[in-house]
């Protein structure tokens, strides 16, 4: 009786904001397999007539913009810090309402088939965002290639590099163009979506982040959407048993859920 009366509650609320004729919930994502995943809930959700359209970004700072503006009613693309530095930078009226997913950073190389055979003087790029490059900077120290100053938070930077034994050489570059430079660099530390869309598979990765990783995706929204039931239906439905089981089964453990 209780999930009886708790079914009719959500279908009461979702009447008021996706009844008939009502337009589709539109929902930021960068492009790759995060949009993947969203396709798939919102299949599940228009069975029970939540409508939605996933809308994909090529570009990091589109999705953040969007949703400020409203043309997007939510996203899911960033990790905390990345959106604690957009909203600092930018004054957004955006807050976080649920965890989503870890989305694996890698270290990818084609000339060397570890890192221990990095020579030294090699070099190796990382994202020139902050956020980014300091998730880059903890992997690399992760892996034994730099040391990191005691106290290195999610701020962290090169100048927090307190060894580098190897003596590292870190080329700082845009995320989406860090696929492109492995025929440059000796290693490259890449976000699983741009890995995926130049090709690369995680598998091939020297290096990859697990589930404990503090860079965990989160679903963002506008302050005054933060309610919003047809939102909350939706990422209920995200954050279902059925979602988990099908990101666990496409991607094969590259992707980690959080619930």
């Amino acid at each position: 009786m209780k999930a009886f009366l708790t079914s009719l509650v959500t279908a009461a609320l979702l009447t008021v904001s996706t009844g008939a004729g009502a337009a589709a919930l539109k929902l930021g994502v960068s492009a790759g397999p995060y949009g993947e995943i969203l396709e798939y809930t919102a299949k599940i959700a228009a069975k029970e007539g939540l409508k939605a359209e996933v809308i994909e970004f090529t570009d990091w700072n589109m999705p953040n913009a969007a949703l400020q503006s409203g043309d997007i009613d939510a996203n899911n693309f960033q990790h905390q810090p990345f959106l604690d530095n957009q909203i600092k930078q930018r004054g957004y009226d955006i807050v976080p309402v649920a965890k989503s997913i870890v989305v694996p950073m890698g270290i990818y190389a084609k000339k060397v088939s570890s890192l221990a055979d990095l020579k030294e003087g090699a070099s190796v790029s990382i994202p020139n965002d902050p956020t980014n490059g300091a998730r880059a900077l903890f992997l690399l120290a992760k892996a034994g290639v730099i040391g990191l100053k005691d106290g290195a938070g999610l701020n962290t930077s090169i100048a927090d590099i307190a060894s580098n034994p190897k003596k590292i050489k870190l080329v700082e570059l845009d995320a989406a163009q860090l696929p492109r430079s492995l025929d440059d660099v000796d290693a490259s530390v890449i976000t699983l979506n741009y890995a995926v869309l130049a090709g690369l598979s995680p598998k091939t990765a020297l290096v990859l982040e697990d589930d404990q990783s503090k860079w965990h995706l989160v679903w963002a929204v506008r302050k005054d959407r933060a309610e919003d039931p047809a939102i909350k239906r939706f990422i209920e439905l995200y954050r279902s048993a059925e979602v988990r089981d099908f990101i666990n089964t496409r991607f094969n453990g590259t992707i980690i859920p959080t619930w």
